[in-house]
């Protein structure tokens, strides 16, 4: 230290000159920290401004979204007007189409109502009329029958002895009729009289045979025949009306004939 030269006080320009270094480097320093808050400054402007615009963006968007949602609303509304009136429109529609079925019904209930008594009038009068000509021509039917019976049985080897018409009564809650009955010692055949002879009154006539004795229990023991007597049916009613083992009588002008062939065996219903 001792052989440290002293140093020279600095002069007044030297000083002035530190010094003016000193403020320019200050200003300096300034000058870049005011730039660099600048940038800093300008930078996040930026990001704000990019935010603003993205924020703008998606205000637009959801603007967009909102006019469509208020469009589809106002059609959903427009629909649901139109849904309404024509609803509207079918109720009314429905309830004239209602009121126009209840005139028609009533209209047609009363020419029903009409129609029908009409029709229960002449079904009526039908009746009668058929009830008249069935008892005219059956009379006459069982009358030719009965006349010509006798001789026509013992044509087919069947002695009759004596003949009832009208063999009626009551056994066990049941109604039931005979026509006509012709009976010997052995046998009694049951005739059935017919105007028009029918597939129905075959099947008839032969459930009653089937009870015969049944209701008529004094004949039980007894060859129990079948016979039906008619003034017309079709061929095909008498053929089978004699394979079911039936006389078969065709009541003609003023006489009966039996139409079975000669070798014709009848079936015994005992």
């Amino acid at each position: 230290m001792e052989n440290e030269l002293p140093r020279n006080p600095a002069t007044p320009e030297e000083i002035w000159a530190i010094l003016r270094s000193i403020s320019e480097n200050q200003e300096k320093w300034q000058q870049e920290e005011a730039d660099r808050r600048q940038q800093e400054f300008d930078r996040r402007q930026q990001e704000f401004d990019q935010r603003q615009q993205e924020f703008d963006l998606r205000q637009q968007e959801a603007d967009l979204r909102q006019q469509e949602a208020d469009l589809r609303q106002q059609e959903a509304d427009r629909q649901q007007q139109e849904a309404d009136r024509r609803r509207q429109e079918f109720d009314r529609q429905q309830q004239e189409a209602n009121q126009r079925l209840k005139k028609i019904e009533k209209l047609v209930n009363q020419g029903m109502a009409e129609t029908r008594r009409q029709m229960e009038d002449t079904d009526r009068r039908l009746k009668k009329t058929d009830e008249l000509f069935n008892s005219q021509w059956s009379k006459l039917v069982e009358s030719l029958v009965e006349g010509d019976l006798v001789a026509l049985l013992q044509a087919r080897d069947i002695a009759v002895e004596s003949t009832h018409p009208r063999v009626n009564g009551r056994r066990n809650g049941e109604h039931y009729e005979f026509d006509i009955l012709a009976i010997n010692g052995k046998e009694v055949v049951v005739v059935e009289v017919k105007t028009t002879l029918r597939p129905e009154d075959v099947k008839h006539f032969l459930a009653k045979l089937a009870k015969f004795t049944e209701y008529e229990p004094i004949w039980k023991g007894k060859r129990i025949l079948g016979a039906m007597a008619y003034l017309k049916t079709d061929e095909s009613v008498q053929t089978h009306a004699q394979r079911q083992g039936l006389f078969v009588i065709r009541a003609t002008g003023s006489s009966a004939s039996i139409i079975n062939s000669t070798d014709f065996r009848p079936k015994a219903f005992y």
